[in-house]
């Protein structure tokens, strides 16, 4: 998908002088969409690398301070103190922590990838090392999943495909043959549609009865950002009105207003001020800078020149480039013309179909198939049995953003000695540094296992572990959730 196109999209001999209210709107024309050819040729045409470029160094920089913050360099003695007593929660079981000095050495490759992804610096490694890293962290500790952290390792497994360091990049500067050259579409296509879907999956999930009847979160309208409206209106209904259906308004049409050149400027304002407002209300690290970043992916692909052209003269050795044109990439597909006639002026020139080569074609069966998956997974829980409601599994990519908030009114984990047949308690979360295994039964799997393990050090042999936990969704009454018993010989029951 393209915006009206007014950017440098290939060849000016090559460019209709009219176009159809279509194309004007969309960016392409219906007959791109016919065939095969065509939408490879659409999805490869060149495309002006400007706001991929600046996206590429502000996702970066965000990522560089989220590697300290979210991700947990500051305290990284904290989360992999060698021979501490820590119960983990990794994807798959055999997923392991390394030792604590290797692990600074993940995290130290990881934030000098981040550092070359905003520098545009050897782009293709630092996007690697940054990706590398950043899934095994991931997958490494399960209670750290959301939605925001699963779509920061997307965006970064996109741009290691992508020609994002064409533009303000030190590889520019060591290969001027890269230097300021075009992109083609499907850049753009795969990056907006990801965050398109973002708000408007997410907008969907919103449909929930809870969050169209106002209990998911509740809580947020007592909040001193809303005082402005409880100038106006009672909490009541600017919980009902403001934050529900506020919210579930503009996660369901701000892919849509992102996209049309007339709604956009509405767009950014409402986007904005909601992002800001969320940076307040949440402890979310950089997702709300993030998407404020990405914003700017839906205009023209040539708005940081027209930008960066209205700054003084004497700063544009620092800053990006703002002329020439692109120059032509081997990336990019181009329209060629040829005349059927002696004389050009007898009969004017008509559009030769271009040659697609292989790459071309990969680009476009990847681009389908990345949407593809996409828009499924977030609707794939029949087979994972996911984050919906009570049945808790995997979570992290169906963007169910705060439809469901739970609180717990008894927790209880009691433990039996196999051999004396001696009870006790043990204090709910005992070994853990996190809260969220209460709600997912995977993870009080694991959280079993580990507390079998540890326990014999305690003088308590064989132990059978129990659960007992209570707990209420969006304001309703307590239900026990979780009520089972787990030893080393009959696993679960």
């Amino acid at each position: 998908m393209e915006q009206t196109a007014n950017e440098d999209t290939a060849p000016k001999e090559d460019t209709p002088q009219t176009k159809s209210k279509m194309e004007k709107i969309f960016g392409f024309r219906k007959e791109d969409l016919t065939s095969w050819h065509s939408l490879v040729t659409l999805l490869n045409r060149p495309a002006d690398p400007a706001s991929l470029g600046i996206f590429r160094c502000l996702f970066g920089l965000l990522m560089v301070i989220d590697i300290t913050q979210e991700r947990g360099l500051s305290h990284l003695d904290f989360k992999y103190l060698d021979g501490a007593p820590v119960c983990r929660f990794p994807l798959f079981n055999v997923l392991q922590p390394l030792p604590l000095d290797w692990m600074y050495l993940v995290y130290v490759v990881m934030f000098f990838g981040a550092l070359g992804i905003m520098l545009g610096c050897f782009y293709r490694l630092s996007c690697l090392m940054f990706i590398s890293t950043y899934w095994y962290i991931f997958f490494l500790d399960k209670t750290a999943w959301n939605n925001h952290s699963y779509l920061y390792g997307l965006i970064g497994f996109q741009l290691t495909l992508m020609d994002a360091n064409r533009y303000w990049s030190i590889d520019g500067l060591r290969r001027p043959s890269i230097r300021n050259a075009h992109v083609p579409l499907w850049n753009y296509t795969v990056l907006r549609t990801q965050i398109f879907i973002v708000y408007f999956l997410a907008g969907l999930k919103k449909l929930d009865a809870d969050w169209v009847e106002g209990y998911s979160m509740s809580y947020l309208a007592h909040h001193s950002l809303f005082d402005p409206f409880k100038m106006i209106l009672p909490v009541e209904l600017v919980n009902l009105l403001v934050v529900h259906a506020g919210g579930l308004v503009l996660d369901l049409t701000a892919g849509y207003l992102l996209f049309f050149d007339a709604t956009r400027p509405y767009a950014f304002f409402f986007v904005s001020y909601f992002h800001c407002m969320n940076s307040q209300l949440f402890s979310i690290g950089m997702f709300s800078y993030t998407m404020l970043a990405t914003s700017p992916v839906f205009c023209h692909a040539d708005w940081p020149r027209r930008f960066f052209a209205r700054f003084p003269g004497f700063l544009r050795a620092v800053l990006p480039l703002t002329s020439p044109a692109p120059q032509p990439s081997a990336s990019c597909v181009y329209n060629t013309s040829q005349s059927t006639s002696s004389n050009p002026q007898e009969t004017p020139p008509v559009a030769k179909a271009p040659k697609l080569r292989l790459k071309h074609k990969l680009a476009a069966i990847f681009t389908i198939l990345y949407i593809s998956e996409q828009l499924f997974l977030p609707y794939s829980h029949f087979i994972t049995q996911g984050y919906n409601n009570w049945t808790n599994g995997l979570y992290g990519y169906s963007w169910d953003m705060m439809v469901h908030s739970r609180s717990h009114q008894h927790v209880k984990i009691t433990y039996k000695d196999g051999e004396t047949g001696e009870t006790g308690y043990l204090n709910p979360g005992v070994f853990t540094q996190s809260r969220r295994w209460k709600d997912h039964g995977d993870m009080l799997k694991q959280y079993a296992t580990c507390l079998n393990q540890f326990l014999p050090r305690y003088n308590i042999s064989e132990p059978e572990i129990y659960f007992d936990i209570w707990v209420s969704i969006n304001e309703r009454f307590q239900q026990r959730y979780e009520s089972y018993q787990y030893n080393t010989f009959r696993g679960i029951k």
